[in-house]
């Protein structure tokens, strides 16, 4: 079972983010630079709310700079899938993301005002079939952000979390498929 780090308040103010030397040094695909080149490109649009031609220029100026300034740091967009289905993907993901937030909400909502409080807290670890970094940030992300659940630590394809109310008879596969099944049959259409 993962074991999670103890955080003191000294090494909340002086710490140091690790820079992976694989990750650093891996060459990053074209198609991350032109989805990072889109991206910016698209937000400049929404952003301005035109397309005059001076500042479409402007945009993609400031959008090639900004994307070869961050290059090194695209690595995390090889996890995209780039099929025409993704927008539609995602938008599903979305839907069943806040349904299955509601209903967190709910089955925690309905535990604060049960006289008993039916809880049975625990740490449970989960294991992820997602292989890119962005998949796994996405499906732990996803699982803290639904009350109930709260993701303790990542590593590799396990994750610990924590769990408002585990069943008694809950091992490595029940809880994986109670907690994140869902989540990554949704992410796994868009992301590694």
């Amino acid at each position: 079972m993962l074991i999670p780090k103890s955080l003191t308040i000294t090494s909340l103010f002086n710490y140091e983010i690790p820079v992976n030397s694989t990750t650093a040094s891996a060459p990053v695909s074209p198609g991350a630079y032109v989805l990072g080149f889109a991206a910016c490109l698209l937000t400049w649009v929404l952003l301005t709310g035109t397309l005059i031609r001076d500042e479409l220029l402007l945009g993609g100026l400031v959008s090639l700079i900004t994307v070869f300034a961050s290059g090194p740091r695209l690595g995390v967009l090889s996890g995209m899938r780039l099929t025409p289905l993704v927008p539609w993907h995602m938008l599903r993901y979305l839907v069943y993301f806040f349904q299955q937030l509601a209903l967190s909400n709910f089955d925690v909502a309905r535990r604060v005002i049960s006289p008993d409080l039916p809880i049975r807290p625990a740490l449970v670890e989960i294991r992820t079939g997602l292989n890119s970094k962005l998949g796994r940030m996405l499906l732990a992300n996803s699982i803290t952000l639904t009350p109930g659940t709260i993701t303790v630590e990542a590593e590799g394809d396990r994750m610990l979390i924590h769990w408002i109310d585990r069943p008694a008879d809950c091992d490595l596969e029940s809880a994986t498929q109670a907690i994140a099944a869902g989540f990554e049959q949704h992410i796994a259409n868009f992301l590694k």
